[in-house]
């Protein structure tokens, strides 16, 4: 159940980073006060997960899957310029994300 509420966290976190960019600068009412919202429920969320998850391994995976989902959104949503450095990158943060989970179950 822990890593659900961590799915949700990441997903929360993502509609707010993108509300943050939809927002204009805080221009716009209903992306910016959504920003608020999406990452309220992505706080609230990460800490029911925290619960049963190590913090060390939560936060990279919570972190690092943002990181790489906001930068896919980025590119194909906001059209953002893809470089092989961004993907490399990318790649990097996934292979990081991956290391600190399996090190996390290691005993």
């Amino acid at each position: 159940m822990s890593y659900t509420f961590l799915a949700l966290a990441i997903f929360f976190e993502i509609c707010g980073t993108t509300c943050m960019k939809l927002s204009e600068g805080f221009s716009k009412i209903v992306p910016s006060v959504l920003i608020f919202v999406f990452y309220g429920i992505s706080f609230v969320a990460f800490t029911i997960a925290l619960k049963k998850l190590e913090v060390s391994v939560a936060y990279a995976i919570w972190a690092g899957l943002g990181v790489a989902l906001i930068s896919t959104i980025g590119i194909t949503v906001f059209n953002e310029p893809i470089t092989s450095l961004k993907v490399l990158s990318l790649i990097f943060i996934i292979i990081g994300v991956v290391g600190l989970n399996i090190a996390g179950n290691i005993n």
